[in-house]
């Protein structure tokens, strides 16, 4: 029998999307490699894993020179992963601006891509649209994703969410990118969502203030029906919410994921043995930038900016968030950086 958790979903089983060869790739300024995407599936897909993300960390068609140029191309990374994910379902990002239907969703679908999500930030859920209607056309999973979600209240969101339901997408990720959310906003906010849509949620969290974990939970608890995490929380900033972690708390729940614990902990040994230096942690500025409510995508090149204008890196997320700068704004960061740098 379930602990008495106040759990409004008892009886729905969570599904589990990891987007560690994906978000993961912030980390490590996108060199992911074949190899490296071969033993991850390979051990995924024996956890029981039931949805694997690959590409760019900003998603497919994101490299470039100003976000970061991938080591592996999507048509490659894509493939690499259907080779060894069978019942585990392959997972893509996109973001549309940078991904067009043409030049990446269509051969991505075409490669045997099960599941699409499409972000756009948390206002701009219209930008979707012929991304969404065009997977789901071609008979895949389709989630919509809004970034920054700590940026608008509840019912503006909903707003969003709506455009996703009406364009044909089956659920919606509430995505805190910057890791700005408590367990309390997530409470109200997921609670909200899911009493006042016809569409499933989802909840991606990020660990600056190091509640991904219980961010996650209280999501479960407010009725979420997808929780992202990755291995060791490989992930942009500070990380995303702790794979291994969560599925041993949802354990300790008695809350159904069907995901085999001891292969989870040999993914996050697989990933400690390639990236151990490069894994992310909390840090006295990954945890200004959540605070600031600033992309935690945004870590290296303001640590890189900081360092080349002698200012503090904490000063620099302080004004980006007080410009409420957001994704796709990474120009700023210098022009800021500069604003600082002169006003000494």
């Amino acid at each position: 029998m379930l602990p008495n958790t106040g759990l409004r979903c008892i009886k729905m089983k969570i599904l589990i999307s990891d987007p560690t060869l994906r978000d993961g790739s912030h980390a490590i300024k996108h060199q992911i490699n074949t190899n490296h995407i071969k033993m991850y599936c390979q051990i995924a897909e024996k956890a029981g894993i039931p949805i694997v993300e690959v590409g760019h960390g900003n998603g497919l068609g994101a490299s470039s020179l100003q976000l970061g140029e991938s080591l592996t191309s999507d048509e490659k990374m894509v493939k690499e992963a259907r080779k060894y994910l069978k019942k585990s379902k392959l997972g893509i990002h996109i973001i549309p601006g940078y991904a067009t239907i043409e030049k990446d969703l269509k051969p991505a679908i075409d490669n045997g891509v099960d599941v699409v999500r499409v972000a756009s930030h948390c206002t701009e859920a219209d930008l979707c649209e012929k991304h969404v209607i065009y997977a789901r056309n071609k008979g895949v999973s389709v989630w919509g994703c809004l970034m920054m979600a700590h940026m608008i209240d509840e019912e503006l969101l909903l707003e969003q969410i709506k455009k996703f339901q009406e364009y044909g997408a089956e659920g919606v990720v509430i995505m805190d990118s910057s890791g700005n959310f408590l367990p309390d906003d997530v409470s109200r906010v997921v609670g909200y969502l899911v009493d006042n849509s016809k569409i499933n949620i989802g909840f991606h969290g990020h660990n600056n203030l190091g509640v991904a974990i219980s961010n996650s939970i209280s999501a479960i608890n407010a009725g979420a029906h997808l929780i992202d995490a990755t291995s060791s929380g490989f992930g942009a900033g500070a990380g995303n919410t702790q794979l291994e972690v969560l599925i041993a708390v949802l354990n300790r729940l008695e809350i159904e994921t069907n995901i085999d614990l001891y292969s989870v902990l040999d993914l996050a040994d697989l990933v400690n043995t390639i990236w151990e230096s490069q894994l992310p942690r909390i840090t006295s500025v990954s945890v200004i930038s959540g605070l600031s409510g600033v992309f935690s995508g945004f870590i290296k090149p303001v640590k890189r900016i900081a360092k080349e204008y002698k200012i503090d890196p904490r000063d620099l997320f302080i004004e980006l968030g007080n410009n409420k700068i957001i994704a796709g704004q990474e120009d700023k960061i210098i022009e800021f950086a500069a604003k600082i740098k002169n006003e000494k």
